[in-house]
């Protein structure tokens, strides 16, 4: 048997999360009930530099009414709190919320960027959308693309940017001092990991981006992109250690192996519905959150592909 390849990424990570302080990092949730999304804002109280992760822009998909509501309230804790954004992060194309980092921009300012993988769900579904010879398929909407590996900071926090596909493409954590922001890729252990099924999602990819995360240190903390609720639970959460997942995790805990995650994840995503705004999130999130260019009339119209999905 062959060794297992370097991971200079993942070797990086452990490095940052062991040198770091632990709780110089201060998160801030804001949760949204109409999609079960957790939006954070993470800042250094050194420097009072921070960045808005997975915003949330409300839609009401039986009008096509936007309001800025949620939005609104991480204004008002930043503003409250002293903190200037420096970034906008996007941890991968959501396909149950809006994005609102192009509003908070125009409000707080900073840099809005996802992984560099996102030109990949904007080839797949710009064809979808037929959005036509004008849509950029680039990343270039984007202020940032990060690669597999690649390190910022926010403020004196450093950042390291890991590469977790499966669920999308383009899906990326944020490894911010000694904390994790790791999307959609997990949920909290008595409900598992996210679906696979999605054009671009890939079952065996999730599973190995799930074993990457969980071979961070066991007392990293991580912090879900969604929580919904299960039987056996009441109450929203989405914090939990590393070590909390690999031993509770429904789906991807230690001892599951790849094959018979893929086996449970196939299943799974086969009783499953479309989300209820996949196809009006995913074409305004393909554009880092911009709605589509409005018509000769003033309008701006959000497709439905009828019999393509």
């Amino acid at each position: 048997m062959s060794a297992a390849k370097p991971d200079p990424a993942l070797a990086a990570a452990h490095e940052q999360i062991a040198a770091s302080a632990k709780g110089a990092a201060v998160v801030r949730a804001f949760f949204d009930p109409a999609t079960s999304t957790i939006s954070y804002v993470v800042h250094d109280p050194a420097t009072m530099r921070g960045a808005v992760i997975d915003s949330v822009l409300d839609y009401e998909a039986a009008s096509g009414r936007t309001s800025t509501k949620s939005a609104e309230a991480i204004v008002a804790y930043v503003r409250e709190a002293g903190i200037a954004i420096d970034w906008l992060l996007e941890t991968h194309a959501h396909a149950d919320h809006l994005s609102a980092a192009p509003w908070l921009a125009k409000i707080l300012g900073g840099t809005i960027a996802i992984g560099e993988h996102i030109r990949d769900v904007q080839t797949v579904f710009g064809d979808i959308f037929n959005a036509g010879p004008d849509f950029r398929r680039d990343g270039s909407d984007f202020g940032r693309l990060f690669a597999d590996g690649e390190h910022f900071a926010i403020g004196e926090l450093p950042v390291t940017v890991l590469h977790v596909p499966g669920h999308t493409p383009a899906c990326v954590a944020y490894v911010v001092g000694d904390v994790v922001f790791v999307g959609d890729t997990m949920f909290m252990p008595d409900y598992g990991s996210a679906r696979a099924d999605f054009p671009g999602g890939d079952a065996a990819q999730l599973f190995r981006s799930l074993r990457r995360i969980l071979d961070l240190p066991a007392e990293t903390p991580l912090f879900m992109c969604h929580d919904y609720l299960t039987a056996e639970r009441e109450d929203h959460r989405w914090e939990a250690t590393v070590g909390e997942q690999r031993a509770g995790n429904v789906h991807a805990r230690d001892g599951i192996s790849e094959g018979e995650f893929v086996a449970r994840r196939r299943a799974r995503d086969a009783s499953l519905s479309m989300p209820a705004l996949l196809l009006p999130a995913v074409q305004v999130n393909m554009r880092a959150g911009r709605l589509p260019p409005a018509e000769d009339n003033g309008v701006t119209y959000l497709k439905i592909p009828v019999d393509r999905l």
